[in-house]
């Protein structure tokens, strides 16, 4: 017996849907979908790294008037600093100072100045230094470093002196520079200080900083001596010396200068070289600015006056 309902039901065909029949995406093939759409369209250019800012400022064309007028400037902003500045190597007199300063090479001005008590004590005149045992000088020189070139400097500088000078120091340039271990800086120094007579002292801070300052491209002591030279008065020259040298010990370091304390950095076209945070910078701040002693163990009144602190002897703690 037939089922009347099949008839009334229609006939089921075999048959699939285009949607049915459709693979389904999975996430992996919609990213591998993606990956081949992004290697299909051209590659776009790569933003290049922004540049550090930086503080220095920048070089601009300088005439010679411009030049003269910003070098005078800044020796004058340095003299309302360093008023007391002077010669960092202790003497009494222009035999004292020749020799020091002769000693004064490679090795810092205070190290001197905590060795020559001892010589001086011993051989206080030409003569008596002339005459010396060098092995026993060579033992008093010896925290200067380069104890034995310095031993033969100074023993035949004051042979020369006792031989050619009677015994004194001359005050002629001509003559300084003949003198054993004496070149033009050695002999500007004593010219300057113990004769009072101009004179450019170019030693490794004053090289830094005017080439720092763009006074001068020269490299050469000689030729910075008569570049600078040129842009000053005759008559400034000593002092000029010493603002520079001071302010190039006490702030405008050779390292990491403290820009950020320098009384000249609105006039400074190196301003940015060093640290420019001015709280970090006093923390460079070395000799009286900075709570330490000088290099003089008996420096001028205007010194201490002004705060500075004498250098410990020789041997001293701390």
């Amino acid at each position: 017996m037939s089922d009347p309902s099949a008839a009334e039901k229609p006939a089921r065909k075999n048959t699939t849907t285009a949607e049915e029949t459709a693979p389904v995406k999975t996430t992996a093939s919609k990213a591998a979908a993606k990956k081949a759409t992004a290697a299909r369209k051209p590659a776009l250019p790569e933003k290049a790294a922004p540049k550090p800012p930086t503080t220095t400022r920048p070089r601009k064309p300088e005439s010679r008037t411009a030049l003269v007028r910003r070098a005078r400037r800044i020796n004058r902003e340095l003299a309302e600093v360093y008023p007391y500045a002077h010669p960092e190597l202790d003497f009494e007199n222009p035999f004292q100072l020749i020799v020091a300063t002769v000693l004064s090479a490679q090795t810092t001005d205070l190290r001197v100045n905590q060795t020559t008590p001892a010589l001086f004590a011993r051989y206080p005149t030409p003569e008596d230094l002339a005459s010396a045992n060098p092995e026993e000088v060579e033992e008093i020189l010896r925290p200067c470093g380069f104890f034995r070139a310095k031993t033969k400097s100074v023993i035949g500088l004051s042979k020369a002196l006792v031989e050619n000078h009677e015994g004194e120091v001359p005050g002629r340039l001509e003559d300084l520079v003949k003198l054993p271990g004496v070149g033009r800086k050695t002999a500007f120094v004593v010219l300057g200080n113990a004769f009072g007579r101009p004179g450019i002292t170019v030693d490794t801070h004053f090289q830094r900083l005017v080439r720092r300052w763009r006074w001068t491209e020269e490299t050469e002591p000689d030729k910075i001596e008569a570049a600078v030279g040129a842009l000053f008065p005759k008559s400034e020259w000593t002092m000029l010396s010493h603002h520079v040298i001071f302010h190039g010990r006490r702030i405008c370091h050779a390292r990491k200068p403290a820009c950020g304390a320098c009384p000249i950095a609105p006039i400074c076209p190196a301003f940015g070289e060093g640290e420019t945070d001015p709280e970090k910078a006093r923390k460079l701040l070395k000799y009286e600015k900075g709570g330490f002693p000088g290099q003089r163990l008996k420096p001028p009144q205007a010194y201490l006056d002004a705060g500075g602190v004498p250098a410990p002897p020789l041997g001293a703690a701390g």
